[in-house]
């Protein structure tokens, strides 16, 4: 892979310098060579002619003959607080980040590989790094001075400098996303180009936001959008003594979870994953939500039925479920499936498992293997990535997930004090009758336990869709978990799938729903 420059323009003099870095490379694949460019850099958004932000960037351009306008997709990850980094290095840029081959952690040091399953074959890709996370800054608006914060008792914090927290919003992200788009079709003269976005997990939410303000508010037709494990209505995925819906959609990917660990009890010894999914599904939107909606009125013959299918499909003891009265938290789940063997699983793939350090301790304290576990292999490749690979020189460092962002995240949009929780099905439906050539695709991992693949399963068949918008409506699921393409097989197939929605939305042709 070839990193010749061809240019560093000169650097911005406001606030800190904002270069383009441009190089040539050549990704050499199995059957084939594909010559792309890489323009990596800042983006600067504006309020009434001034900065207010700096949005860095990674495009992949890949040469294509004179007169064939590529496809080009948007790209960003969630959290809030997430770096793009996690789609970069783990499924869809040229160079990814070597795991095992079914998602498990490998020893150090980190290893960058070539990513044949890039989707660079098929469409240019630009990864966004939304304020607060990876390069990307906000800049201190003129008249907003730092003061400090005086509690109670008349004592300062100091008037040390705060960061500019206006885009951690809601609405301001958006904004932002949006304003950064335009700016990239307008410099790069792409706006004819077939336009794609694709985000994960809360970037499956800005996705579906996305779907209807990018087309409405800033002019940008959509080809298609690409909702990866996402959470798009917030009061599916948090669960009480008192609702329905999230332990519903939770089951069956614990179901799967059971019968991936080998713990199901009387199951066939020929049945399939697919087939344990089935089962699941239909006792938990059947006989466990009428233990949910019931409790104890629940008659005491049916109550024992159900608690005993309930025992063999999640592989725990009754006792457990009794006490939780059918709410199992993956954290209760995760900590009791493999106890036996001091082994904790990871809430974002329960096919991973970790030492319990603690095991005599009531509570899990120990690391989840699929969240802090895996920041040393994405720093590592994202740095490596942009500053030697692609040689961009700078002093910032690369927020891969900014926890600050994450919990001053707010939404002044809705500022009542009784509202329902924030969700985006609706911006989605709207956004698809906005235009009704935009093909949606939705994926998830079968053993994601914090954005389970039901919750996106039943909400779609809520959306009160006509007949044609439904053939514009994919689902596809795969082995796995919330990164479900750090399966060797799971990323390739989600790479086949992708590749075929695209040649779908770009043609008009309908892709069968699954």
């Amino acid at each position: 892979m070839s990193d010749e420059r061809d240019n560093r323009p000169a650097a911005a003099t406001d606030s800190f310098p904002t270069p383009e870095f441009v190089s040539q490379h050549v990704l050499k694949l199995p059957d084939a060579e594909l010559s792309y460019q890489s323009a990596a850099g800042w983006i600067t958004l504006r309020k009434i002619h001034k900065p207010v932000a700096h949005v860095f960037h990674t495009a992949y351009l890949a040469k294509s003959s004179p007169g064939v306008s590529r496809p080009l997709t948007f790209v960003f990850n969630g959290g809030p607080g997430a770096a793009s980094a996690y789609l970069h290095m783990g499924a869809l840029g040229p160079q990814r980040v070597a795991f095992g081959t079914t998602g498990t952690l490998p020893p150090p040091p980190t290893r960058v590989v070539d990513n044949h399953q890039t989707w660079l074959k098929f469409t240019d890709l630009v990864f966004i790094d939304p304020i607060g996370t990876g390069f990307s800054r906000a800049l201190k608006e003129e008249g907003k001075e730092t003061k400090p914060n005086i509690d109670r008792e008349g004592k300062s914090d100091g008037a040390h400098p705060k960061e500019n927290t206006d885009y951690w919003d809601v609405e301001e992200d958006l904004n932002s996303l949006g304003e950064f788009i335009r700016r990239f079709l307008s410099k790069h003269h792409r706006w004819t180009s077939p336009i794609f976005i694709a985000g994960e997990s809360y970037g499956g939410f800005r996705v579906a936001k996305m779907a209807r303000k990018l087309q409405e508010t800033h002019g940008v037709g959509l080809c298609g959008s690409l909702l990866i494990s996402p959470v798009i209505e917030y009061d599916s995925i948090f669960g009480t003594d008192y609702d329905l819906t999230y332990w519903v959609e939770l089951f069956p990917s614990l179901a799967a979870t059971a019968f991936h660990h080998g713990r199901s009890r009387n199951t066939p010894n020929d049945a399939t994953l697919q087939q344990v999914l089935a089962a699941a599904e239909t006792f938990a939107t059947n006989q466990l939500a009428r233990w949910l909606a019931l409790g104890d009125s629940l008659p005491a013959e049916e109550h024992a039925e159900i608690v005993e299918t309930m025992s063999d499909l999640l592989g725990l003891e009754k006792s457990i479920l009794e006490r939780a009265g059918g709410r199992i938290t993956s954290s209760v789940f995760c900590r009791e499936l493999l106890r036996d063997q001091r082994r904790f699983l990871g809430r974002y793939d329960a096919a991973v498992t970790a030492v319990d350090p603690y095991p005599d301790r009531d509570n899990y304290d120990g690391p989840d293997p699929t969240l802090f576990s895996i920041d040393r292999l994405f720093t590592a490749a994202i740095n490596e990535q942009l500053r030697s690979n692609l040689k961009i020189e700078t002093d910032l460092d690369y927020r891969l997930l900014s926890f600050d962002v994450n919990q001053a995240w707010k939404d002044e949009s809705n500022g009542r004090a009784f509202r329902k929780a924030i969700g985006a099905m609706d911006d989605l439906r709207y956004g698809m009758s906005l235009n009704e050539h935009m093909k949606v695709m939705i994926t998830h991992g079968h053993f994601d336990l914090i954005t389970p693949y039901f919750s996106s399963r039943r909400l779609t068949k809520l959306m009160k869709l006509s007949e044609a918008q439904q053939k514009n409506l994919t689902n596809r699921n795969f082995a796995g978990g919330h990164m479900f393409y750090s399966w060797d097989d799971s990323r390739e197939a989600f790479q086949i799938e992708a590749e075929r929605f695209y040649e779908s939305a770009i043609s008009g042709e309908h892709n069968a729903d699954g």
